[in-house]
């Protein structure tokens, strides 16, 4: 370095990577699965009256975003506070396949398109386009879903989990959320869902983090997902 310069400081964000939030926010009229109670955020305390403000939160363990662990389905299934943190965080791929319309499925055509590169990440995520639909009816309709095959893929390959921005993995006419069980069953995967903004983060390999809320005996529990992208 030159006599008397001073090292130039980097300017924030200057490190190279970039953090996307892939999560819808909460709030009294969140979109909720039909048959949900909606979540309620209730004031507990004020600046005014206690000197600090408090929110008692009441919502259901699969508002919003949200993952679901095999408990959700199975008794004997595993919740989520004992599942080790290293399971909510890995590599990721977003799988584009927002050409799909209203109740066509999710195929294994969309996956060989780039094949090399997911087999080789923790978390497939299924970017659909359906989240342009947050808030209506249309939400909760036909929406995109997974075929069998490709969950078979997510079991084979090992992959910590899968996450969409649908609510779900199987389509709302199953009643008997067949790959629900498929993946749940068969495999320590979670599954995230309502995922939004998977179109920001482009076609190459990038960090996805979703950590739940850690409370005893979970089914399920919202998250606050994000990708970690290296610009």
């Amino acid at each position: 370095m030159p006599s008397g310069r001073s090292p130039r400081r980097k300017a924030k964000g200057e490190h190279g990577l970039k953090v996307i939030d892939l999560t819808h926010t909460i709030f009294e009229h969140t979109p909720v699965y039909p048959g949900t109670p909606q979540p309620t955020l209730e004031t507990l305390s004020t600046y005014e009256k206690d000197g600090f403000r408090e929110t008692l939160l009441t919502l259901a363990s699969h508002t919003g975003t949200h993952m679901d662990a095999p408990a959700h389905i199975f008794a004997s299934g595993s919740t989520l506070e004992h599942i080790p943190a290293q399971q909510f965080v890995g590599t990721a791929l977003v799988i584009s396949c927002d050409d799909l319309q209203a109740g066509e499925q999710i195929a294994m055509r969309y996956i060989e398109r780039a094949r090399p590169l997911a087999d080789s990440v923790d978390f497939l995520l299924f970017y659909t386009g359906w989240s342009k639909h947050w808030g209506t009816d249309a939400y909760f309709g036909e929406y995109p879903y997974m075929t069998e095959e490709v969950a078979d893929y997510l079991i084979n390959s090992g992959k910590k989990g899968v996450g969409l921005d649908v609510i779900g993995v199987d389509p709302i006419s199953d009643a008997d959320l067949t790959i629900h069980k498929k993946i749940l069953s068969q495999s320590q995967m979670v599954i995230v869902e309502n995922l939004i903004q998977l179109d920001q983060i482009g076609g190459g390999v990038f960090t996805f983090c979703a950590l739940p809320i850690k409370f005893r005996n979970a089914d399920g529990a919202p998250v606050r997902a994000i990708a970690i992208v290296e610009s």
